[in-house]
């Protein structure tokens, strides 16, 4: 019989959209690789707030990570290990790491002052930067159209008064498909 709600899922079962687990503990993020895996799902784990704890692990698993958001206080106990040392750890170690703001948990506008923070913390700039951009574009499927610049693709960018992972610079231009909106 066709159910229009199972409809939805079959870009899920057949692996063309990735589930995403939101999991803080370790526990749960546990549970969720081994439902993703017992499903055979395409997945990435969302916040992860103890993955630096287990990231030797993960990385090994090949599990992708969305961390954050780390500009908060822990409004849930399950976020009593949140650390903004977190990427830095999880990206130190292999796993491949991008980093969430949570908006509205935390206005999209400090995406790049929490990439700053991360970098404080022990993240390379470099893993900053791709977490802010390309590692996100991948874990979403949407990286042949965004997440860098390339021949071909959406031409989705801003253009900052200095380095984009610093808190001093602005953003002085925004492009939309290579169109200059500010």
């Amino acid at each position: 019989d066709f159910d229009m709600k199972l409809e939805a899922l079959l870009p899920v079962v057949r692996g063309e959209l990735p589930v995403h687990f939101h999991a803080h503990r370790r526990d749960d993020i546990f549970t969720a690789i081994r439902i993703a895996e017992e499903f055979s799902l395409k997945y990435v784990i969302v916040h992860a707030t103890e993955g630096h704890l287990c990231a030797e692990k993960l990385a090994e698993l090949g599990v992708g990570v969305m961390a954050g958001p780390f500009l908060c206080d822990r409004p849930k106990p399950e976020m009593r290990g949140l650390t903004p040392k977190a990427p830095g750890i999880l990206a130190n170690a292999g796993v491949n790491t991008a980093i969430i703001t949570d908006h509205p948990v935390i206005p999209l506008q400090y995406l790049t002052a929490t990439a700053a923070l991360a970098v404080r913390e022990g993240m390379s700039r470099h893993d900053a930067l791709m977490s802010i951009t390309a590692v996100p574009a991948k874990m979403l499927g949407v990286f042949d159209r965004i997440g860098s610049l390339r021949v071909g693709k959406d031409a989705d960018f801003s253009v900052f008064s200095g380095d984009p992972i610093s808190l001093e610079s602005k953003p002085e231009m925004v492009y939309i498909s290579g169109k200059r909106e500010v």
